[in-house]
This record gives C-alpha cells, structure tokens and sequence, in this order.
C-alpha cells in the first residue's frame, strides 16, 4: 500500500497495548455514573478504531465477546450490546482500507454513520422485547462518539508512533 503524503511510518502495534486499551475502555464504560442516554460508548470507539487499524487481531468475535461482557454488567437483554458491538466492528473491517487515507477530522464525519447505526440497532432490539425508549438525549451519543473519535485517534496511535534507534545505515 502506497502511503500518503506527509505520514509517518508506523511502528507494529504491541498486542499487549491493543488488550490494555480494550481492557481500560471496558473499565470505563463498567463505572457507575447512573443511566445517561447521552453517554458516549468509549468501548464502541476503541473497537472501530482496532477494527480499522487491527482488523485481523481484533474483530467481529472480540467484539462480540466484549458486548455480552457489557450486556451482563449493565443487566440488559443478553445480546443486545454483543449484537450491535458485532455490527459495528464488521461495518469497521469494512472501512479499513479506506478510513486511514483520510485526516481524523474526516474520518469522524466517516464513521459517524456507525456508531449512528450500532445505537440506532441497540435502541431497536430494547423497543421490540418492550423496552422504554430513552429520551431524545440517546441521539447525542453517536455525535458525542464521532467527536471523540480524533482524541482516540491521537492517542491510540501515540505507542506506534515512537521513534525508531537513530541509525546511520537506515534510512527509514
């Protein structure tokens, strides 16, 4: 793949690092801050973007096995968070090879549309089985996700983007 002009040569992510950060997301979604419709799902961001940069390491059944995790936590239907974490990672996989050409910037406005459908299929699965609806506030969260998604970006990326030993008979 020819990279884009101006990129950085990226270092090979550490797969320690890529379960630490999922790890640390399901940590923060797992705190109890009460039932917020309007709360981001940092998880869902750190499976898109490992979707996108990782899809061979973390895909639909890492994303599948984190969202009974989450159902289980938060008590709701078993499978509704594993359902939409599992489309939301295949709609990732999808975009891989055109998501890194684009700036954070457009990348946000480019997976907006999922995590827009991830809460939109979450919302419906919750409707059918009787569910209450959530207020109008739940339609922040994918806003709030796709506006978080350049600092995820940032820093989930800041491990691969070390330097390399300076060495005079390397030119990379």
């Amino acid at each position: 793949m020819i990279m884009p002009r101006g990129s950085q040569l990226l270092l090979p992510a550490n797969p320690v690092f890529i379960v630490a950060s999922l790890l640390a997301a399901l940590a923060v979604d797992m705190v109890p801050v009460g039932r917020v419709p309007a709360m981001p799902d940092v998880l869902a961001i750190v499976l898109v973007f490992w979707g996108v940069h990782q899809p061979r390491r973390v895909g639909v059944g890492w994303a599948f096995l984190f969202g009974l995790l989450v159902d289980v936590h938060h008590g709701a239907l078993l499978g509704q968070h594993a359902l939409a974490y599992s489309a939301l990672s295949f709609g990732a996989i999808a975009l891989h090879r055109r998501l890194p050409w684009f700036g954070p910037v457009a990348q946000a406005a480019q997976v907006f549309p999922l995590f827009a459908a991830a809460h939109a299929l979450s919302l419906i699965v919750r409707l059918i089985v009787g569910g209450m609806w959530p207020g109008w506030s739940m339609l922040l969260a994918p806003v709030i996700e796709a506006l978080l998604w350049p600092l995820a970006t940032v820093l989930l990326l800041a491990p691969q983007r070390r330097a390399p030993d300076p060495d005079e008979n390397r030119p990379l």
